[in-house]
């Protein structure tokens, strides 16, 4: 049973030309329905994706940096935008635990962890492990059943065999009653089945099916024909005509 049920932006600031409150797919918030067991943020870098994310995650009582509701820490003032403070979040229950997984920030959540003394809860020290071990493991022996985990770019460090590994442990904490919001430019992180995808773009943000998502339409193409693309991105550059 979803926790979080759907997102709004309640009103904006005088200065709507700031970041993030210009970029149009925050500008052009409405309700955004969030009552899936696993949604999906997509979109171009720079489309609000993430940004949208870490304020329903401080909304929600977690750190900006990454983190529970019990981690409070912070390696740079004011990095935070007051998003969060224009939105209404729509609820349903509350789960018994959350997490945000910031992926730029991930380095200095495990490295709260150690401080907090509690890396036996993670399996062990997050930073003896590589980045991309430190991510499964965080999932694996962190995330319980009936939890609200965020998620931003988890793909960021893991192979192809990690991210299918990921979504084999999404698929069974889901079954637990937990609920999961991504944001992500993995396009078969994104295939997870069921799920609900919405794709931030200049015109806002649009629900749409998996096979019409612009990252998995270009990935497709990009690989049916790797040469096409490569010949045209690496074509030596025109001679100068004052040459």
């Amino acid at each position: 049973m979803p926790f979080v049920r759907s997102v709004q932006l309640r009103d904006a600031p005088r200065d709507d030309a700031a970041h993030p409150f210009s970029v149009p797919a925050i500008a052009l918030l409405g309700r955004l329905d969030l009552d899936a067991d696993v949604t999906f943020f997509v979109g171009p870098n720079g489309s609000g994706k993430s940004t949208l994310l870490e304020a329903l995650a401080v909304h929600q009582g977690m750190n900006a940096e990454g983190g529970t509701q019990n981690m409070v820490f912070s390696t740079r003032d004011g990095s935070v935008s007051d998003l969060h403070d224009h939105l209404v979040v729509s609820r349903r229950g509350a789960p018994r635990t959350r997490f945000f997984l910031r992926a730029e920030s991930f380095f200095n959540v495990a490295t709260a962890i150690e401080g907090y003394g509690v890396s036996r809860s993670y399996g062990g020290s997050l930073h003896e492990r590589s980045h991309g071990e430190s991510f499964l493991d965080l999932v694996e022996h962190r995330f319980t059943a009936q939890g609200l985990y965020l998620l931003d770019e988890p793909e960021a460090a893991l192979s192809i065999h990690g991210i299918l590994r990921l979504i084999a442990s999404i698929h069974d904490l889901v079954a637990l009653g937990s609920q999961f919001i991504v944001a992500t430019h993995s396009p078969v992180l994104m295939a997870f089945p069921d799920a609900v995808i919405y794709e931030f773009n200049g015109d806002g943000i649009e629900r749409v099916e998996w096979e019409d998502v612009d990252t998995v339409t270009l990935t497709r193409a990009f690989l049916e024909q790797p040469r096409r693309f490569l010949d045209e991105l690496c074509r030596d550059p025109a001679p100068d005509a004052n040459d």
